[in-house]
């Protein structure tokens, strides 16, 4: 039994991390080698995709911050690396010029954005300097075939946003002139990049630019060269896609989709561009009505959808959990057995949970009630969303703890208090995802508010309208409802994750 006043205590210092990658304390004590971070370690992917929440920029922050010494040093693996902060603006600073862009124009510019990172961060980095000593005459032709392309070699470091300026000024330089056509046939204007008018140019002129391929082809075989000089490898990576163009935009399936074919012309067996992209991100820029040429060439690379089986999610809280000295030395928890043991990593986590959320015969263990109640319709949970729910209960139960300081329990974090977690994680998802990521969904999503749980096609109908075909298929692809067959008929349920966020009882709809 535990006293509640030292309970108390120990709740109050206990540190699960964040939900947030950019803010998570614990990412690398706490790290779970999941089947992406080998296939990523083994350079067997490139792409790897991931729900919100799901760890892809845990993932990213894992190797950008602390395996590039590990990698150099064993692997002779380079990182190179483009936006990571959470909410950075730099992309946002220059909306304006993006919205100008084409496909074909943003596939020239992550060209040169890529160009850059390598140029930044891999030539002139300080700890590669020791390496690149014996390749002097290599990266003299590397800085000949950027300045070819019009990327002049700046000595001084730039930050980010000086490259992001830089990249788009020699975009307007590679391609400085696009034509639009007038309406009712009344001819032609040529504008530049940035809707400037220019004068008419008609024929092209020796010594005019080449084409982007083969800017790209020379100033990658000369990226090539000095890689295979230094018996270096370098992997440019890219994150945080989902906050760097507007949602569901035009601007970010041109964006995106010039990233994806960017990625085939830049990458060799030296040069690898990784990019961790949302699941939802993907299927959307590549199944538009344009279809996308060489999808296989991509998918050959692309990691598996990061999820989480019971057993990793066990892992991740119970290395987050005893993280703690005080919990550890308070239960008498080994924290190499924790390493070396699944079974002994369950019975840690029962030292802290009830067995059973609710009570009664055949009641599912605590794990996995918090397993099934935090997944979404397409049968994914995240990292995320289990500490969110925890860390949400352990602040009730010490809040209860306080109220009745010489109480006992045998437990430390309770099933009132994990109920209350799931409310409160229900009503974040509800606000933070639903409707905040998916504003075109929301007011069919928002029609099953104060409802029942389960829908047959009928009812479905009823609450949808005509239309309702289109929208559910839209809710299941976001996970909000799951589609299930039940004696040959379709019945659509919304998830445990959801209910309490949307006040739902258990039960069909007439």
């Amino acid at each position: 039994m535990h006293k509640h006043k030292v309970a108390a205590n120990l709740l109050q210092v206990l540190d699960l991390g964040s939900s947030i990658a950019e803010q998570d304390t614990l990412l690398e004590t706490a790290r779970v080698e999941t089947s992406s971070f080998t296939d990523l370690l083994a350079d067997k992917v490139d792409l790897v995709p991931g729900t919100k929440g799901s760890g892809k920029t845990a993932l990213f922050r894992i190797f950008v911050d602390f395996l590039p010494q590990h990698l150099l040093q064993y692997r002779k693996v380079v990182i190179a690396h483009g936006v990571q902060k959470h909410g950075d603006n730099i992309f946002h600073a220059f909306k304006e010029q993006f919205e100008e862009l084409s496909e074909d124009d943003f596939v020239s510019f992550w060209c040169i954005y890529l160009t850059s990172l390598a140029h930044e961060q891999f030539i002139k980095g300080e700890i590669y300097q020791p390496y690149l000593q014996s390749a002097e005459a290599e990266i003299e032709r590397f800085r000949r075939a950027c300045e070819h392309a019009r990327i002049p070699d700046i000595r001084a470091k730039k930050s980010l946003r000086e490259i992001m300026a830089w990249t788009l000024n020699v975009l307007q330089a590679w391609a400085p002139r696009l034509r639009y056509k007038l309406p009712n046939e009344a001819g032609e204007v040529t504008l530049d990049l940035f809707g400037n008018p220019t004068t008419p140019h008609t024929t092209k002129q020796p010594g005019d630019q080449p084409d982007v391929p083969r800017f790209v082809a020379e100033i990658k075989e000369t990226l090539e060269a000095v890689l295979h000089k230094c018996d270096l490898a370098i992997w440019l990576m890219i994150d945080r896609l989902d906050e760097v163009f507007p949602r569901r935009s035009e601007l970010e399936t041109r964006a995106l989709r010039g990233l994806l074919r960017a990625m085939r012309l830049f990458t060799s067996q030296a040069i690898r561009v990784k990019v961790f992209l949302r699941d939802d991100m993907l299927e959307h820029v590549v199944m538009t009505d344009d279809g996308f040429t060489a999808l296989t060439h991509l998918t050959a690379r692309q990691a598996d959808t990061l999820r989480w089986s019971p057993d990793q999610i066990l892992t991740m809280l119970v290395k987050r959990l005893f993280a703690d000295e005080g919990l550890r030395a308070y239960l008498g928890v080994d924290k190499a057995r924790i390493e070396a043991s699944q079974d002994y990593r369950l019975a840690c986590y029962n030292m802290v949970f009830p067995p059973t959320v609710h009570s009664g015969v055949n009641q599912s263990p605590t794990l996995r009630w918090m397993y099934n109640h935090t997944m979404d319709g397409k049968g994914v949970v995240t990292p995320r969303d289990i500490i969110d729910l925890v860390t949400r209960a352990k602040q009730m139960q010490q809040d209860t703890f306080n109220t009745n300081p010489e109480g006992e329990s045998s437990w430390l974090i309770g099933p009132q208090a994990l109920l209350y977690g799931l409310v409160e994680l229900s009503k974040r998802r509800r606000d933070t995802y639903l409707k905040a990521e998916f504003p075109h969904l929301w007011p069919n999503i928002e029609k099953f508010q104060g409802g029942k749980s389960e829908y047959s096609a009928g009812a479905l109908q009823k609450l949808l309208g005509k239309s309702w075909r289109g929208a559910a298929v839209a809710l299941v692809s976001v996970g909000f409802l799951r589609k299930r067959d039940r004696a040959g008929e379709p019945t659509f349920w919304v998830p445990y994750l959801y209910r309490k966020g949307m006040e739902l009882t258990q039960g069909k709809s007439d």
